[in-house]
């Protein structure tokens, strides 16, 4: 959340990238940073150590998504 706070302040397009455990953490942080409506994308947790097939998957499904976000063509 910081990082995607931190470029957005710069302008640049920002989507926070959260796994499923972190979710109200992120929501807590981006509010602590004055920055409560920076777009996330939520992934299956946990995502390390679960191999790069996996991994590979779970980045194949949440690109689509990741880019709308960036677009904001989805909120």
């Amino acid at each position: 959340m910081r990082d995607g706070a931190i470029f957005a302040r710069a302008g640049l397009p920002a989507v926070a990238i959260v796994t499923e455990a972190f979710v109200e953490l992120a929501a807590f942080t981006a509010e602590a940073v004055g920055m409560p409506a920076i777009p996330r994308c939520v992934l299956p947790h946990p995502c390390s150590g679960t191999g790069d097939e996996n991994l590979a998957r779970v980045a194949r499904e949440a690109a689509p998504g990741i880019i709308e976000l960036i677009e904001g063509r989805r909120l």
